[in-house]
């Protein structure tokens, strides 16, 4: 029998998330790869565990009757199977789709997932009650579902996706849903067969022990840290470090194993270990950081995914420690799942509304110090989990406080002389400067309140110091990303840079004379440039469609009597292009352009408009756009071409290599097709803020692409023996990863 709970318990886990992935994907395509569309799905998918969990809880006791009525729900539940999107299931186009997507989710995976989530409390609950000789701690389940819940997350991206289209995904899900029906159905039956027999020898049952309400809270607050610490790692790595989709699945599954060594039998590190990796990996984290540092990647990235560990470790090891009995196991979990949706309501939901920043992952470092080593070390040293933790006394928190304030108060004055003397710090000296206050941090390291509040001071006073050369002029956080207009200095000038996370779209002299020059991926000597003086002048193209808008600086090639169409997902991006303070490209424009906003495709496959040029540039930070990549993307960007019109699309990437997508697509819809790599720039011309670039142009004959095909730098693409064709049914970022080449800049 505890097998069969075990392989219930595992499959039920691996089939929650494997759907997590499954239907982030369905959706990504339509809301232009955010990574605010993975943090929205896991808020879903916090509150859908949430009911799961309440639900556990209400029916747990219920006997019989109530494991009856669940596996017969569960049963009813594969009408609703496979999971789909419906056609008309399509987002807003000028409003936030956040509250499309819950909804969308609500309808389309919500009773799947809940029905699905419910499997783990309640088969623990049942195992609990079966008289089997482990039934007094049923919570090594917890740790084989959460072996589940990670191996059915990665084998998403690395098994499933490169081997099935999304409607083969689902098929195999609504089996492995089958196949857990037959499963829970078999456990209530032997969880019921046995709890009516009574044990040998077997007194009356013990008295449940009492939960104050004190310790209800902590509960909340050690799962409430980690799970926000998740989401704001994930965001940080996604915006500001890599902008790969694929690295949204590995902060979860960190997430995921420290829940399972946490509630292991045997634990593998000291709550000592714990608490020194802790102290060190966020001093660590502080300094990069506020130094902003991406280099080298590697480390940053260790170092990001090393306090997501140890902070999941600590806060997870003390929740373990504190489980109560079998008998309030559904509530135990329920609390832990009600901290983990505050966690995701907090990141997706208000971080967004309330900080131009990534604000929420130093907020969550900050409590994970504040909440968990104190806890870690009462529960390690004594039996407290059932007693009220002592109240501070006012004296104590003094003595917290006050050398926490002079540290601040330092570094305040500091700061303040360095203003008054005009004197901005370089990396160099700011990086020494974090270096030195990490030394008090750590000398705080016993008092959890003290490392807390010096900590918070630190990290909320260090923006104060800039770097030289480079100012920020402009911050908005929507819910496609992070934007910042940036004022950049080097030797030849002053320019405005508009940055998305860690990439740059747009760059633009500041002086009048030069504000209108395209530059980065558009400077005239590149494909750009290029594929706007042969196919974008005057007399061929009067009607321009383009895909993105970044700062407009396409607009400078743009001709009196032209018509130009920006597609463009995200009204803060409009803003800020529109804005002559910043980017004068549109205001000077020889075109006045006019702006459709949402999705592209979406918005393309309504107009009737034939575009003699079409510009795909839609990049949200550097994710891929795989909808506009995909054979039924093309057939519409085709149609919407006039006689002889060309297809130009940016693919400029730093981690896949689209030549061969781009090469496969067009061999299967019968297409003319030329790529030009301008990768190797002097230094030089990045100081005159020139970016190495790749584009493709695409056309239905080769007389369309005439002006091009004699030059030696435009290269037919070369499509490598199976290579997939990319369909909105089948997309595999694996398969085009590559390492970047240096100097890449997207």
């Amino acid at each position: 029998m505890l097998l069969l709970f075990v392989i219930a318990v595992f499959l039920s886990a691996g089939l929650l998330f494997a759907l997590e992935p499954m239907f982030g994907r369905m959706v990504l395509p339509l809301l232009g790869g955010s990574p605010s569309v993975w943090n929205t799905v896991m808020v879903f998918y916090q509150a859908a565990l949430l009911a799961a969990y309440a639900y556990a809880h209400a029916i747990g006791r219920g006997g019989t009757r109530a494991r009856v009525v669940h596996v017969a729900l569960m049963a009813a539940g594969l009408l609703m199977l496979p999971v789909h999107l419906a056609p008309g299931q399509t987002p807003p186009g000028a409003e936030s789709p956040i509250g499309w997507l819950l909804g969308t989710m609500l309808v389309t995976v919500g009773a799947p997932f809940l029905l699905v989530a419910t499997t783990g409390p309640l088969l623990q609950r049942w195992f609990a009650e079966a008289r089997h000789e482990r039934a007094k701690d049923p919570y090594f389940l917890y740790a084989a579902s959460n072996v589940g819940s990670m191996l059915g997350l990665l084998a998403y991206p690395f098994v499933l996706e490169p081997r099935l289209t999304l409607a083969e995904q689902s098929r195999w899900w609504a089996f492995g849903y089958g196949a857990l029906v037959l499963c829970v159905g078999a456990c209530a039956f032997g969880a019921r067969a046995r709890s009516e027999v009574p044990a040998h020898g077997a007194g009356p049952a013990p008295t449940p022990e009492a939960i104050a309400w004190r310790r209800r809270v902590r509960w909340l607050l050690l799962a409430f840290a980690p799970s926000s610490l998740m989401l704001g790692v994930t965001t940080h790595l996604s915006m500001d470090i890599v902008a790969l989709p694929l690295l949204w699945i590995i902060p979860l599954a960190i997430y995921l194993l420290t829940f399972i060594l946490a509630f292991a039998g045997r634990q593998l590190l000291s709550t000592g270990a714990l608490a020194r990796l802790l102290v060190y990996t966020v001093l660590g984290v502080m300094i990069v950081l506020e130094s902003k540092s991406a280099d080298p990647l590697w480390l940053v990235m260790s170092l990001h995914l090393a306090v997501l560990f140890a902070a999941g470790m600590v806060c997870h090891r003390a929740l373990s420690i504190d489980r109560p009995s079998a008998t309030h196991l559904t509530e135990f979990y329920l609390w832990i799942a009600a901290g983990g949706a505050l966690g995701g309501v907090f990141n997706a939901l208000l971080a967004p509304r309330w900080f131009h920043s990534v604000a929420e992952y130093p907020i969550a470092l900050v409590v994970v110090c504040l909440i968990a080593p104190p806890w870690l070390e009462r529960v390690k040293q004594a039996a407290v989990a059932a007693a009220p933790a002592r109240a501070r006394t006012l004296p104590t928190v003094v003595r917290d406080l006050l050398p926490a304030g002079v540290l601040i108060g330092l570094l305040a004055a500091l700061i303040l002389v360095a203003e008054a003397m005009h004197h901005e710090l370089s990396r160099a000296e700011f990086v020494l400067l974090l270096t030195v206050l990490c030394v008090p941090l750590f000398a705080f390291r016993a008092r959890p309140v003290r490392f807390a509040v010096a900590l918070a001071g630190v990290m909320l006073l260090a923006p104060r110091i800039t770097d030289p050369g480079r100012e920020t002029l402009h911050a908005e956080r929507s819910f496609f990303g992070i934007h910042r207009v940036m004022e950049v200095t080097n030797r030849l000038g002053t320019l405005h840079q508009l940055r998305h996370g860690i990439t740059v779209h747009g760059l633009q002299w500041v002086k009048p004379d030069r504000c209108d020059e395209p530059l980065s991926y558009y400077h005239r000597e590149g494909p750009a440039g290029q594929i706007f003086g042969l196919f974008g002048s005057a007399e061929r193209a009067k009607d321009i469609g383009l895909a993105g808008l970044g700062t407009g600086a396409l607009s400078a090639y743009s001709k009196p009597g032209q018509r130009w169409t920006y597609y463009e997902i995200d009204p803060a991006v409009v803003r800020i292009a529109s804005n002559p303070a910043w980017f004068c490209y549109l205001s000077n424009a020889a075109a006045t352009p006019t702006f459709r906003l949402g999705d592209a495709r979406l918005n393309l496959a309504k107009e009737p408009t034939r575009y003699d040029l079409l510009v795909m540039d839609a990049y949200t930070s550097d994710a891929v756009p795989i909808h506009l990549l995909t054979r039924e993307a093309l057939k519409i960007d085709i149609e919407h071409l006039a006689p002889n019109g060309v297809l130009a699309m940016h693919l400029s990437n730093r981690y896949f290599d689209l030549d061969h997508v781009v090469a496969r697509l067009c061999a299967d819809a019968g297409l003319v097709c030329r790529i030009r790599s301008d990768s190797l720039l002097s230094r030089r011309k990045y100081e005159e803020g020139l970016f190495p670039s790749r584009w493709a142009v695409l056309a239905r004959s080769e007389a369309d692409l005439a002006p091009i095909l004699g030059d030696p730098r435009w290269q037919p693409p070369v499509a490598r023996p199976g290579d997939p064709l990319w369909t909105d049914d089948y997309a595999s970022l694996v398969s085009v990863l590559r390492k970047p080449e240096k100097g890449e800049t997207r």
